[in-house]
């Protein structure tokens, strides 16, 4: 993942890919089940390692696979046939050439969420779908501290939207202290999306926790 030629994740595909892989496998489920069937093409924005390309396949959709990370690339070649290297703020692509687009746990990585959704919604036929499913602002991300008791403690950093400097409460053998975090409110979530045009239809909340770890929202492109 990363934007504006900066790829965060060279130099640690394989070892973010292994300690990924038991949340990724919880996820797939619950993203699969959002979609449910469908047809035409799908952009699998920032795919990593092509840990959900299979999921999204296997939903009836032709998968292209889009990441800036060379070396997240080179494990994604295992699971998928279409990848592109590319910088999400300025997709390769022409307008309307996908029906879906998804942004799985992106928010986190990009410079410029604004940006990147504005080029989701560029790249979606009218009518086409985004959804958005990743780091819930309220209950995960820089500022969240977990409790032993299951609860959360919510630092008041919650409203720098920015990349956030290492934390003492963040895990010591977590991926963000090794390639960083930055954190979207969710007001600024939202915004995003309506500013790029799209239309917002639903929003639910996910995770295996009593406090929900996800924050997912579909959107779509209207009809001239």
């Amino acid at each position: 993942m990363g934007t504006r030629g900066e790829a965060r994740y060279d130099g640690h595909a394989a070892w973010y890919d292994q300690i990924n892989e038991a949340g990724a496998a919880w996820h797939r489920e619950e993203v699969a089940r959002l979609l449910g069937r469908g047809s035409g093409r799908c952009l699998d924005l920032c795919c990593g390692t092509g840990q959900y390309v299979a999921a999204l396949g296997d939903t009836g959709r032709t998968i292209v696979g889009l990441d800036r990370s060379i070396d997240q690339l080179r494990i994604a070649q295992r699971r998928a046939g279409a990848l592109v290297q590319g910088d999400a703020e300025h997709l390769p692509f022409a307008d309307g050439t996908f029906d879906l687009v998804t942004a799985l746990w992106i928010s986190t990585d990009v410079d410029d969420l604004a940006a990147v959704i504005g080029e989701a919604a560029r790249v979606l036929r009218p009518g086409g779908t985004l959804l958005i499913y990743g780091v819930h602002p309220c209950f995960n991300g820089p500022c969240v501290e977990a409790r032993d008791d299951g609860g959360q403690t919510v630092h008041p950093v919650y409203r720098v939207a920015d990349w956030h400097r290492e934390a003492p409460w963040w895990r010591p053998d977590g991926f963000r202290r090794r390639v960083g975090m930055r954190h979207v409110p969710l007001a600024d979530l939202f915004t995003a999306v309506l500013d790029a045009g799209l239309v917002l239809e639903r929003v639910t909340e996910h995770g295996p926790n009593p406090l929900p770890n996800v924050l997912a929202l579909t959107a779509h492109r209207p009809d001239p």
